[in-house]
């Protein structure tokens, strides 16, 4: 497939502010895992927090290859900084998608601008995968939800205003029948970050525990209004979540491509470039065959999306083959580049602990096989 000339022009504009703006500090803050503020600031600048906000809220309203684009070229750069819009753009789809015309007025406007932002609340420290496995509880008392429980591993935990969390909201069999969605605001009394947890990358982006202690949550803050709808909520905003991931990877694997071409001219060996020997050369053709295929992949996931279909096979199928390609590219280039590339000096190093989280995050691959066999099995997707 072809991008458009608005589509191209798009990426053109972040690949300039990636050059700009992350790529001269990218490697000094993300050793020291500090907080890239004023790029958040940037993004807001450039109106990147409204992608999935439809304008007439004051958003950008992107086409999903166009929201693809923006996270293989930001990751290209420092791959923790889009982390902290793709969670904060599934929080959004998901209000847009399902909120109520109340819940759309309140938060869009702001989340669009990002002046609020947001993340997602699933993850438990006893559930991952098994998220009819929760334990955080909601008891309707009046016009509030008395909310306790554990989340962990949430991106934007300080700074999401509001965080969509997933709550059982009755005891029920099967147990997604009884799951709902509350939006919970930052100052809501009981709502608390425990700690940031420690990772091997992904630095710059807070990943937080959090803590629910008899936190009362307006009811009108249920995420469209009716309860029992949480899980087909989360599960519909992990399509697009996936497609985030995988043009995630797609930037990772890019990038460690990129800097094994230009490592492999540069570097001399026998008073030739590396990049004459066949060695190098197999090296640097399985890069460029892995990459451009999970380029494929990813852009006719979006393109899939931006037709109205339902992209769960596709951007399952897209996530897993981005998110492996991510890490074997990673690992090829830090060969190609010897002992450098084990150097925390050298770009490669930080790409080969970034990959790693690309093949868990939004369902790990294992999983997402499974997905995708069901729904080649039942008949609900097929390919050729």
């Amino acid at each position: 497939m072809e991008l458009t000339q608005e589509q191209r022009l798009f990426r053109q504009t972040l690949r300039d502010f990636v050059d700009k703006d992350i790529r001269p500090v990218a490697q000094e803050w993300e050793a020291t895992d500090r907080y890239p503020a004023e790029i958040v600031e940037k993004m807001k600048d450039m109106g990147l927090f409204g992608l999935t906000v439809p304008e007439e809220y004051g958003g950008f309203g992107a086409d999903m290859v166009s929201f693809a684009l923006v996270f293989e070229e930001i990751s290209k750069g420092w791959m923790g900084v889009a982390g902290t819009l793709g969670s904060h753009s599934l929080a959004a789809w998901m209000i847009t998608r399902h909120g109520t015309p109340e819940q759309r007025e309140r938060f869009l406007p702001e989340l669009a601008t990002g002046i609020r932002r947001s993340g997602i609340g699933l993850t438990e420290p006893g559930a991952g995968t098994d998220l009819q496995g929760i334990t955080t509880t909601a008891r309707r008392e009046g016009d509030v939800y008395v909310v306790n429980g554990a989340k962990t591993w949430i991106t934007n935990a300080r700074h999401a205003d509001p965080l969509p969390v997933l709550v059982k909201t009755a005891q029920t069999t099967p147990a997604h029948q009884g799951m709902s969605v509350l939006l919970v605001e930052r100052d809501t009394p009981g709502f608390s970050v425990l700690r940031d947890l420690p990772k091997l990358g992904y630095k710059g982006t807070e990943s937080c525990e959090v803590l629910l202690q008899d936190a009362r949550v307006p009811v009108a803050n249920l995420l469209g209004g009716v309860e029992g709808r949480g899980m087909q909520q989360v599960l519909s905003g992990l399509e697009t979540g996936r497609i985030n991931v995988a043009a995630r990877a797609l930037g990772i694997a890019q990038a460690a491509y990129d800097e094994s071409m230009g490592y492999a001219a540069r570097r001399q060996a026998f008073g030739r470039p590396i990049h004459d020997f066949q060695a190098i050369q197999l090296k640097l053709a399985d890069l460029a065959i892995k990459v451009q295929a999970a380029r494929l992949m990813v852009y006719w996931a979006a393109s899939r999306a931006d037709a109205g279909q339902r992209v769960d096979l596709e951007s399952g199928m897209a996530k897993v083959l981005a998110s492996e390609a991510a890490q074997e590219c990673s690992l090829i280039a830090m060969q190609i580049h010897g002992g450098y590339g084990y150097s925390r000096e050298f770009i490669v190093e930080r790409l080969y602990r970034d990959a790693p989280l690309m093949m868990i995050g939004e369902g790990t691959n294992d999983i997402l096989r499974v997905v995708i066999a069901q729904a080649l099995t039942s008949g609900k997707g097929s390919i050729g």
